[in-house]
């Protein structure tokens, strides 16, 4: 990955990576067991923000950003949750199921495989996402709510609300992942991955409006701008993830710079197609995650939905299946004043799991 983009939030166990390998992507394990923000860490993070900003691994032009807003740190955190819950969502019927742990982590990272893609895509959006919307919150000293409206008819609206400022975050986000890098084929496609998240988020902005006027009749409108929910953008980068296209290296005669291009070999059941800047690109292929390796635990015991996944991700080593009773509430009704009633029923239930 870029030599820009710091591995260390994301390896916080392994030994100082060289200049072509990965060093930062919103995906640690560590920043996850101090989640979800407890009061004192609300607290570190407005009083002793330093400390927290340490407490992340970053480098040293990360950290400078991270410690001249108390709110970054919190924000970072806030990425780091949201970007991995939501990569975990997106992966649950899958062989890979983003499991983050220890060594399968920073064994992905030093690949350029498809989940690696989608790892540094899911990163750059939380991050650009968490910081528009801290902005927008209040959190942050140095951004407040969207200042640049660019809507059509503006004449006619009054700007209002506050709306989620994208224009704050990508610059941040930008700066924070550091300039394109030049020659290192892997930094490069780490790079464009963090734009592709990039440009997700900001494709799914929208305008909120609400109308003011006589008995509505919209004679003046209050507009804002607001980011969507980012469980849409992991769905979108989930897409992105499944027509992901196998790239190599070519050298612009132009620049000397070196781009990013279809391999030089034809690969059967690989697409020549030239990457669009949308696009998420990668350079190894990815392992099957059946059997326990570097990268992940496998899928052996895995839990699976019989006729949804278990042939898939069991392996074709076929699946168990368990019956149990469970309990739980039905036939509820809603009770004046305030409550709900429900009864208890019992039923019994088929658990799979793959086998090993």
């Amino acid at each position: 990955p870029c030599a820009h983009t710091a591995e260390s939030l994301a390896a916080k166990n392994t030994s100082r990576p060289s200049a072509g390998e990965p060093r930062w992507v919103l995906t640690g394990n560590e920043p996850l067991t101090i989640l979800p923000l407890t009061s004192e860490m609300e607290e570190a993070a407005v009083k002793a923000h330093y400390k927290v900003c340490d407490r992340l691994k970053l480098e040293k032009k990360q950290r400078r950003m991270c410690r001249r807003d108390p709110g970054v740190a919190e924000t970072l955190m806030e990425a780091i949750s949201m970007s991995a819950l939501e990569c975990q969502y997106q992966f649950r019927f899958e062989r890979w199921n983003c499991t983050l742990e220890g060594r399968y982590r920073a064994s992905l990272l030093k690949r350029g495989f498809k989940e690696t893609a989608f790892l540094y895509a899911i990163s750059s959006a939380g991050l650009t996402h968490a910081m528009a919307k801290a902005c927008s919150a209040g959190r942050m000293e140095r951004c407040t709510c969207d200042e640049a409206p660019d809507l059509e008819n503006r004449e006619a609206w009054q700007w209002g609300g506050c709306g989620d400022n994208l224009k704050y975050s990508n610059k941040f986000v930008k700066e924070f992942l550091g300039r394109k890098p030049n020659k290192d084929l892997r930094a490069r496609v780490d790079f464009h991955n963090n734009l592709v998240g990039m440009k997700v988020i900001k494709a799914g902005v929208e305008t909120t409006c609400k109308c003011h006027g006589v008995s509505g009749s919209c004679t003046v409108r209050t507009c804002w701008r607001q980011l969507s929910p980012f469980h849409e953008i992991g769905k979108q980068l989930k897409q992105k993830y499944e027509t992901s296209l196998k790239v190599g290296s070519t050298t612009n005669e132009a620049t000397g710079e070196g781009d990013i291009s279809p391999p030089k070999k034809s690969i059967p059941g690989h697409s020549d197609q030239i990457p669009r800047t949308t696009d998420l690109v990668y350079i190894d292929d990815s392992p099957s995650f059946c059997l326990m390796s570097r990268y992940s635990p496998g899928t052996s015991g895995r839990k699976c939905y019989k006729d949804k996944n278990c042939d898939s991700i069991c392996c074709g080593r076929g699946h168990n299946t368990q019956s149990r009773v469970v309990t739980r509430p039905c036939q509820c009704q809603v009770r004046w004043c305030c409550y709900v009633e429900c009864k208890q029923c019992t039923q019994r239930e088929e658990v799979y799991t793959c086998k090993d």
